[in-house]
């Protein structure tokens, strides 16, 4: 998986490193970029993510996690950091986001996704559906990473010819969606597949408002996972709304 940040830097990264501490929501400033949970306190939080301020590669961790109910802090790092700093030469693939969980400290961003999975119950039932549900995250990766080229590579230039194309990669969901009809992409409960899916077509419906008008059953799913209580709270949180996808300010 290409979590590289050098995809996702620019402006945004001027702020010094911190650990978000929101324990006081008064304290936070209209402009200040926040990440966390309702009633999110240090010292509930097992897992910590090192990223930088944009959703990118942890839009569907931080989904996972508000869905699953479970806590969390995030360090922020600035370009400069990272850039300048020795945290790099420590990851393992040279790439954030890193997760914490305990002294376990993971990077790859669907590898993170996974061990979320695995851990609280969003994996299927059983091994057939967890092969299913790493087809599914495999194939929301391969949308992911044309996404990533469009907005990185190609925006100024081919945005046309990538939203004339997009209905090929859609179908392809629609489809599973249609003949599966729980509502989900696998089985009959929510698993990662379906944040990972659920994050890109968020994405997907900034970068073109309309781009599910002809996908019933794709639009169903977005509006039936975002109106999960845990999820419906944080995609309605500053701590959704007021991070930037990508770090490059386009999308």
């Amino acid at each position: 998986m290409h979590d590289n940040p050098a995809m996702g830097v620019g402006g945004a990264y001027k702020s010094a490193r911190r650990v978000l501490d929101l324990t006081s929501p008064s304290r936070i400033s209209q402009g200040q970029i926040v990440a966390r949970r309702i009633l999110w306190t240090p010292k509930m939080a097992p897992y910590t993510i090192t990223y930088f301020a944009v959703r990118g590669r942890c839009g569907s961790m931080r989904i996972a996690l508000s869905d699953l109910g479970q806590e969390w802090k995030e360090t922020i790092l600035s370009f400069d950091e990272w850039t300048k700093g020795d945290l790099k030469a420590k990851c393992v693939f040279g790439q954030l986001p890193k997760l914490e969980d305990g002294d376990l400290a993971l990077f790859q961003s669907n590898a993170i996704l996974r061990h979320l999975g695995r851990k609280h119950g969003a994996y299927g039932k059983n091994d057939k559906e967890a092969a299913q549900i790493d087809m599914m995250v495999d194939g929301v990766e391969d949308l992911r990473l044309k996404y990533g080229r469009l907005i990185y590579q190609e925006y100024d230039t081919g945005k046309e010819a990538y939203l004339k194309d997009l209905p090929d990669h859609l179908s392809k969901f629609e489809a599973v969606l249609a003949q599966n009809k729980s509502g989900f992409l696998v089985g009959d409960k929510v698993s990662i597949a379906d944040y990972a899916l659920l994050d890109v077509m968020l994405n997907h419906l900034v970068l073109c408002s309309h781009s599910l008008d002809k996908f019933p059953s794709l639009k169903s799913f977005v509006d039936k996972m975002s109106a999960r209580p845990k999820l419906k709270a944080y995609l309605e949180s500053d701590a959704y709304k007021k991070l930037p996808i990508n770090g490059n300010g386009k999308q």
